[in-house]
């Protein structure tokens, strides 16, 4: 199709949100008309009564891509198109009127079926989420059963069904154009749309398509070579490449292996001669294992979506915590740059232009460098959770996370104690250690603040341990935590506080492990948080 009329759809969204009515263009006319007539001439096997009543019919589910993508103005060459294929694939000896007729009411029983998915599903798409494929499925098979229903009883009206043939003409139709739709709509999906054909493109040419490759031709070996001689019970060995698919790729690769399945299965059938009728129960089988494939594709991809959202919500609620040792570490260099603007006015005042105008001068330039350097490493921790390690005095630290807290200790009347830290250096972002240890002091504040006058207390505490690592402790006097407590406290979205998100330990305990760390909540009657972190490898000079 032309790339004009084909917008990229993201294969991780919603397949049909607000799907736009695009306009049929000559080459999707012929595209159309082309595609169909192979399609509908390569799925002729055990046609009954020489009719378009096959075990497998994947033409309709390119007619209802086009009805869908293009609207009503497909439906022309849809008709058109079963037109062609009864005179050129079939040549049944009918009457023009009457082959007119029947492609008129298919046509109009695809077109209906286009519609209600488009209005049942634009508000999530076709397989946007586990609800939007079900019902899709479900709509897929009541508009072809009433459409079997109407076609087939034309058929009979018409004479080119046999007396008494016609509930096992109408079972074998609505099964061929049920399970065409099913599983080769999704594929033409695909192809039809420019992300799409990009996905399969990437999925073709990597190393892992020739395992799936390998892997359904020893599944169809086993279910028809083995499995012929003993009435196909291990045709469920098939199963195991499509969830493969889907579980490693989601839904592009549930389809595309799906569509291998499909290929080898008519293909097995075709080589080993089988009766209509054991073709038309392993269609069925079919069914089952396509939606089957199809439904572990979408919650994997379900579940990549909801872990992208949560690490982006992660990433921000960090940013946030991350804002308030920012605003502390920039009040530092914009009192600087002030301080120096101010010199520089007096100094030109004084008529100063030598070596002294010129220091101060640098010593702006130097201080607005450190400014924006620490707004560039927010803005590379929103863009990529990026991080920058430096080494750091351990006792360095420690005094700087805690120096906003005196005043607020003195304020609510907490004892907080400072032991001396051991002396190590850290190789590790300031920055975020400084939002891990100002979260776990504030919680800690929180936690003692309803204990009575003169109980109130809070101790930060650093000390060797191991070979290596540093264990930074804080403990406070407050009720402590119960096991069942201390096993949820880590879970995203968990918080004792009525304001609270319950991200905050989440990102620390994120920000700790990212620097090779550990935070644990320890079961005791009182609040104990230790974080264990690994050191530079060298010990400084405490002074």
């Amino acid at each position: 199709m032309p790339e004009q009329n084909s917008p990229s759809i993201d294969w991780n969204e919603p397949a049909l949100q607000k799907l736009p009515t695009l306009r049929l263009g000559w080459r999707d006319f012929l595209l159309l008309l082309v595609g169909y007539i192979a399609l509908d001439w390569a799925s002729y096997i055990h046609p009954l009564h020489g009719l378009n009543i096959t075990p497998w019919s994947p033409a309709p589910a390119l007619g209802l891509v086009f009805l869908l993508r293009f609207g009503g103005s497909a439906a022309l060459p849809l008709a058109l198109a079963i037109l062609v294929a009864d005179a050129w694939v079939r040549g049944l000896p009918m009457s023009p009127a009457f082959s007119v007729a029947l492609a008129v009411v298919l046509t109009l029983g695809y077109w209906t079926i286009a519609e209600v998915l488009r209005r049942r599903l634009a508000h999530g798409g076709i397989f946007g989420d586990r609800r939007g494929l079900l019902e899709w499925a479900g709509l897929v098979l009541a508009g072809t059963f009433l459409n079997s229903l109407l076609f087939v009883s034309l058929l009979s009206l018409g004479n080119l069904i046999p007396a008494g043939a016609w509930p096992e003409a109408f079972v074998r139709y609505w099964v061929g154009d049920g399970v065409g739709v099913l599983v080769s709509m999704p594929i033409l999906w695909m192809l039809a749309d420019e992300g799409g054909r990009t996905q399969l493109r990437a999925m073709i040419v990597a190393r892992e398509s020739l395992a799936y490759l390998a892997g359904t031709g020893i599944a169809l070996w086993v279910a028809f070579g083995v499995g012929a001689e003993a009435d196909f019970k291990y045709f469920y060995v098939l199963f195991l490449p499509v969830a493969w698919a889907a579980a490693r790729q989601g839904l592009a690769g549930a389809v595309f292996s799906a569509a291998i399945v499909q290929v080898g299965i008519i293909g097995a059938v075709q080589l080993l001669g089988l009766s209509a009728v054991t073709v038309l129960e392993v269609q069925t089988l079919a069914v089952v294992l396509v939606l089957f494939g199809f439904f572990i594709g979408v919650v994997v991809d379900e579940k990549q979506r909801v872990s992208a959202e949560l690490r982006q919500t992660l990433r921000l609620a960090a940013a946030g915590e991350m804002a308030g040792a920012l605003a502390h570490e920039l009040n530092q260099p914009l009192t600087a740059l002030s301080a120096y603007g101010t010199a520089c006015e007096q100094l030109l005042e004084r008529g100063e232009t030598g070596e002294r105008l010129r220091e101060t001068i640098r010593r702006m330039v130097a201080e607005s460098f450190r400014a924006a350097d620490v707004v560039r490493r927010l803005r590379d921790f929103f863009r990529t959770g990026a991080t920058r390690l430096e080494p750091i005095a351990l006792a360095e630290l420690l005094a700087a996370a805690v120096s906003p807290f005196a005043a607020k200790a003195q304020q609510h009347g907490v004892e907080l104690v400072v032991d001396p830290a051991s002396p190590h250096a850290l190789l590790a972002d300031r920055l975020q250690l400084e939002v891990v240890l100002r979260n776990l002091l504030t919680n800690a504040f929180d936690a003692v603040v309803d204990q009575p006058p003169g109980q109130r207390r809070v101790r930060l505490s650093a000390y060797t341990e191991g070979a290596g690592r540093v264990c930074v402790s804080i403990e406070d006097s407050g009720p402590g935590l119960s096991g069942a407590a201390a096993a949820r406290l880590f879970e995203a979205f968990q918080s004792s506080k009525k304001s609270g998100l319950g991200l905050g330990l989440v990102i620390s305990r994120a920000i700790v492990e990212a620097h090779g760390g550990s935070l644990r909540a320890e079961v005791a009657d009182h609040g104990l948080f230790k974080m264990v972190l690994p050191t530079e490898g060298k010990e400084r000079d405490a002074t």
